[in-house]
């Protein structure tokens, strides 16, 4: 009975020890903590087109705010065409993952829409950044600039060089894109309004392809020879507008204004084939993502005015349209370029 008892007794504590070795080995597993011991928060960012300066700089600030906060992994992965239907499927992957929260700038909001509902259900926190999704379940839009900021300073800087009059042509990228047709929209409402001898003779639509930008403006100018503006819409056809000048030996002749990247529009700006690139600051866009990311991760409300960093110390936000706006738009020209190493 003695040898039954102790032999019952052994088991009864080998099976203990390896429960509770089990148990341990289970909760480490399963909990993700960082270095100070709170949660970390898995952040997916899925740009409209990945491998470009512009969503590479909202990349960079991402994993600057990541290692700032200490608590977020930033994860960044998106199509190599801005393709809706590419960009779905690595949406698909992050949901399936189940990361705490996906921010998408979608290339066809209307699309993408039910995707954000799919995560949503699946306990995932949703948000939109650089474009939006309005109409989506999006918990918060990171916002770059007001379209009116944008177009407006868009047509200003052109119509400054035009001499406040004559004929100008945009070239967009995404046909489907919320944040281009909204900035659209307002350069075709404010040039009618404040520049009543101006005329936007054509918009046509290159996708995120530089070269097809390029051979869109150089149509334009050949199809009308008295056009002495063209706008480049997103950071692939400013540069790609201005080459067409520059090609064309139009320098002076027809200016150019865009939303491109410092150092792909430099060169531009420097022969003088493009007047300006009215931008942001892309790197701060890409920090104000990953931190609104985290925040909504945590449960944790924004303010009318939030303090994100020492270069972000007054984000403001719009309860009404659930919007972050990042702040005004900023004229890059070659008297500052240089200050932006993007």
């Amino acid at each position: 009975m003695r040898s039954r008892l102790s032999l019952a007794i052994a088991i009864t504590t080998t099976a203990a020890v390896a429960l509770a070795g089990c148990t341990k080995k289970n909760d480490n597993d399963t909990a993700t903590g960082s270095a100070d011991g709170k949660k970390t928060y898995k952040v997916a960012f899925v740009p409209k087109l990945q491998g470009v300066p512009y969503f590479e700089a909202m990349n960079a600030g991402g994993k600057a705010a990541a290692t700032a906060l200490g608590n977020v992994e930033w994860l960044y992965q998106g199509p190599t065409q801005a393709d809706a239907a590419a960009q779905a499927d690595i949406v698909r992957s992050y949901i399936q993952q189940k990361v705490d929260t996906l921010i998408v700038a979608p290339n066809d909001p209307d699309s993408m829409a039910p995707l954000l509902q799919q995560a949503k259900d699946a306990g995932i926190h949703v948000a939109t950044a650089d474009t939006d999704a309005p109409t989506s379940v999006r918990e918060v839009f990171v916002n770059q600039a007001t379209a009116e900021g944008i177009g407006q300073g868009l047509t200003d800087a052109l119509l400054k060089a035009m001499g406040g009059k004559g004929k100008y042509a945009i070239v967009s990228c995404g046909q489907t894109a919320e944040n281009l047709n909204s900035w659209i929209k307002v350069q075709q409402a404010y040039t009618k309004t404040k520049y009543p001898d101006t005329t936007i003779v054509d918009v046509v639509y290159a996708g995120e392809d530089q070269a097809k930008a390029t051979q869109m403006a150089t149509d334009l100018m050949n199809a009308h020879p008295d056009l002495t503006g063209l706008v480049g819409e997103c950071t692939s056809s400013a540069p790609g507008v201005a080459q067409a000048v520059k090609d064309a030996g139009k320098i002076g002749k027809v200016f150019t204004v865009g939303l491109g990247t410092p150092q792909s529009m430099k060169p531009y700006l420097t022969d003088k084939s493009s007047s300006a690139a009215i931008l942001w600051d892309v790197q701060n866009l890409g920090y104000l993502t990953a931190w609104a990311g985290t925040r909504i991760a945590e449960g944790k409300q924004f303010q009318a005015t939030n303090d994100v960093s020492d270069k972000l110390p007054a984000v403001t936000y719009d309860a009404a349209s659930k919007m972050l706006l990042l702040g005004p738009a900023l004229a890059i020209t070659s008297e500052n370029v240089d200050q932006f190493n993007y």
